[in-house]
Order: C-alpha cells, then sequence, then structure tokens
C-alpha cells in the first residue's frame, strides 16, 4: 500500500469504551446546559426551542472529547469564538456579496484567533454563522460569548465529576534534569506542533518515561528499536531503491558498506529525477544502552524523525517517534 492510499486510513487509535461514553454523554449535557443558559437570559422564548448555533457542537467535541488540546482550553475556546464572530459582524459592514464576505471573514477570524492566541477551530464556523444569520451588533456577546463560556463551565464541572482535568494545568514540576519550559516551547514551536500539544502535556511525556526508566527494569534504545531492517548498500541501483520505498512503505532506508553503516537515505531524495548514485545523509546515532528518557528528549529537541542505533560502526536498528511512542503506551498498559 502506498504512502498515498495509507493516508486515507483512521490516523487515530481507537477509543476506549469508558472514553467514548464520558465524551459524548459530557458533550450532551454541556450543549444542554448551554441552551438553558442561554434560555433564562432569553425569555421569554419557548424552553423546547433551541437557541444553540450550530458551531457550539464542534467546540463542544473540543472540550468534551479532546481537553487536554490547546485548542480547548477555556481563553482559546471563549476569545477564539467571540473575535471570529466580531470578524464577521465588521465584514457584514463592508456590504460585500456574501460568498466574498464568508471567505473574508473566515480570513479575518483566523488572523484574529492567531493574534490573539486563542486558536478555536469551531471560530471559522462562527464567522460564516455570523454572515449567514446577519444578526445584530450584541450577537458577539449573546449568544456567542454566553453560550461558549457555558460549555467552558460545563466542561470544568464534568471534568471534576469524571476525574479529568480541565481547563488543563502543569502541576508544579519536582526538580529534574532535562529541557525546561522554555525549551520545550521552542521545541514543539520549530516542529509546529503547537496547536497539537502544549508544554504540559509534552512534559508530562517526558516525566513518564523519566519515571520508567527509574523503575527495576529501565527500558532503553535496544528494547524499542526495529532490527528486522530493509537496507540499502553502496553501489545499489537508485531504481532498486524506489522498488524498497515502494514495498515498506518506510520514508528512510539504512545504507551499509559491508557491515558499516553510512548514514540514512530519505524517501525525498528519490523525488523528482532518478539520481545517478545514492548519497546516504549524515544522521544522529545513539548506543543501544541508551535510556528511553534521553530519546525522547532528542525527539522532542530535534527534527529528526528516525534515529539510527549503533554499536560502533555496525547498525543494530533504528527507532522512529513511532517506536517510542508506542513503547511507552505499551509499559503504560502494563502497569
Amino acid at each position: 500500500m502506498t504512502d498515498l492510499w495509507r493516508g486515507f486510513l483512521p490516523a487515530l487509535p481507537a477509543t476506549p469504551p469508558r472514553d467514548l461514553l464520558r465524551a459524548s454523554l459530557g458533550a450532551a449535557l454541556g450543549l444542554l446546559i448551554g441552551d438553558l443558559v442561554l434560555w433564562l437570559m432569553h425569555a421569554p422564548v419557548p424552553m423546547a426551542q433551541a437557541l444553540l448555533i450550530a458551531p457550539f457542537g464542534a467546540s463542544a467535541f473540543l472540550i468534551f472529547a479532546v481537553p487536554n488540546s490547546p485548542l480547548a482550553q477555556p481563553w482559546s475556546a471563549v476569545v477564539g469564538n467571540t473575535v471570529s464572530a466580531l470578524a464577521g459582524l465588521v465584514v457584514l459592514q463592508l456590504g460585500l456579496p456574501q460568498l466574498l464576505a464568508v471567505c473574508v471573514a473566515v480570513a479575518l477570524a483566523i488572523a484574529g484567533m492567531a493574534l490573539t492566541r486563542a486558536l478555536h477551530p469551531p471560530g471559522g464556523a462562527v464567522a460564516i454563522a455570523t454572515i449567514l444569520a446577519a444578526p445584530a451588533p450584541l450577537f458577539a456577546l449573546f449568544p456567542v460569548m454566553t453560550g461558549t463560556l457555558a460549555l467552558v463551565l460545563g466542561g470544568m464541572a464534568w471534568a471534576q465529576m469524571t476525574g479529568r482535568r480541565y481547563p488543563f494545568r502543569q502541576p508544579a514540576a519536582l526538580a529534574r534534569q532535562g529541557p525546561g519550559p522554555l525549551e520545550l516551547a521552542a521545541a514543539i514551536g520549530a516542529l509546529r506542533m503547537g496547536a497539537n500539544i502544549g508544554v504540559a502535556d509534552l512534559s508530562r511525556l517526558i516525566a513518564t518515561v523519566e519515571a520508567l526508566h527509574s523503575a527495576h527494569s529501565p527500558m532503553t534504545a535496544q528494547d524499542v528499536m526495529t532490527r528486522d531492517l530493509v537496507t540499502l548498500h553502496s553501489g545499489d541501483d537508485p531504481a532498486h531503491a524506489v522498488t524498497l520505498f515502494r514495498q515498506t512503505g518506510h520514508r528512510h532506508l539504512p545504507m551499509l558498506d559491508g557491515t558499516r553503516f553510512l548514514g540514512l537515505i530519505p524517501q525525498t531524495a528519490l523525488l523528482g529525477p532518478t539520481p545517478m548514485t545514492l548519497t546516504a545523509e549524515p544522521t544522529h546515532t545513539t548506543a543501544p544502552d541508551t535510556p528511553l528518557a534521553d530519546l525522547l528528549t532528542h525527539f522532542a529537541l530535534s527534527r529528526d524523525t528516525c534515529l539510527a542505533v549503533t554499536d560502533g560502526p555496525a547498525l543494530r536498528g533504528l527507532i522512529t517517534r513511532s517506536d517510542l511512542l508506542a513503547a511507552l503506551f505499551n509499559a503504560n498498559r502494563k502497569d
């Protein structure tokens, strides 16, 4: 299966039934509470009439299903939706054709959310809803800001009831060696992953690996590396490398000179016209006994997606970020 078709397969692991029930029931209750708050502020209106707007469904998903996401935090949700509604109201004053107004409003909403550090994907839908509904000027305050705030408060209460933490707050860290918050933030920014994982989550992940390292049987590189390697050799035909990449779906293949490790051949090196010869790129290497905590720190602070495990000049295995996270997940399940 090619990388193109593999990209259409599910990218997320299966959701445990408990988490599925917690997220689904929480979102339903949160929306019910949000609508009740809006009804109390908007009476007299028939109680069966929903006062919610469509983007609240997406906000509820983030708040109740992925409460650790930076996109779901209270500031992101409340400010992001409100700024997006204001963007729509501003564009309405320009008198643009509706289609053009929708496009401009979403663009302005994204810029506003980025400037206020309040990225919240449902904000794009709020901007569109504002243009389509052409509401009164107070629309940004009611129902957008009020309804989103009600969802956030509902999410906080639900998290307390179900043993989760929302909003996410990193507890005071114990004295430890390793990258600090500023270094982790810089690493996340360099990898352009700021909207996917927060400093607190990455710090917790590193701390968990360090805890595993401190256990009775610490895990090392040789415990998680891939040993069954598909390799290239100096002098191999580039067309052979193309075939191996297609067959394996790997993004990197190691190149050897006899038993000596030369480096990695990235898949991108074969994009476009096929080169006359294969040239391995130098890569970071690590020893088989490197602790898992050190490996995670390396991946967190570098752009590397693959690390070679060597014993002297000989290649023993490869470690990817996926290998490391899978090992951590399996270790936690055993605990």
